[in-house]
């Protein structure tokens, strides 16, 4: 019995410090960030019906944030979305394993002229992935349907967060 409960507080002891030192949930909509900073940015994009779109982002910009996306989200507000940031100009690729919502994506060169635009099935995780047809630096996620619904098409160009 001895041994039961000292196991018991040692499982409790490790569950606080792990709970502890994750440092909370990541910034989503409508929160802030450990340094003040807003959680989320607005994109607007000159849609080639001359309509303005605006999208508030959570913005992904290293490794961990890219990686983990939109993973494990049961719905996605109707003018919110990821913007995932990279360094450079590159063939992007996406997959939507644990993605649980279905999306659609739309590749951006450095300007932010969107040069691909694609729909995404969750839970698809094999290959091939939705590469983007050209070279690019930023990648939206948005609900699927968001960008045919707007009138969002291919060679629009977005203002992108600073």
């Amino acid at each position: 019995m001895k041994m039961a409960s000292a196991l018991f507080v040692l499982f409790s002891l490790l569950l606080a410090s792990m709970a502890s030192g994750c440092g909370g949930e990541p910034a989503g909509f409508g929160q802030t960030t450990s340094d003040g900073s807003a959680g989320t940015r607005s994109v607007t994009i000159a849609a080639s019906g001359g309509d303005e779109v605006e999208v508030q982002v959570e913005v992904a910009d290293d490794d961990a944030e890219r990686q983990r996306g939109l993973m494990g989200r049961t719905a996605l507000g109707e003018d919110e979305g990821m913007l995932f940031v990279f360094d450079g100009e590159q063939e992007l690729s996406f997959w939507m394993k644990g993605t649980l919502i279905p999306l659609s994506v739309a590749y951006m060169d450095s300007e932010g002229r969107i040069v691909d635009i694609q729909d995404m099935k969750p839970l698809d995780d094999e290959p091939p992935h939705y590469a983007s047809a050209e070279p690019a630096q930023y990648a939206l996620e948005v609900n699927q349907g968001f960008f045919d619904e707007r009138g969002v098409e291919v060679g629009d160009r977005a203002e992108l967060p600073g």
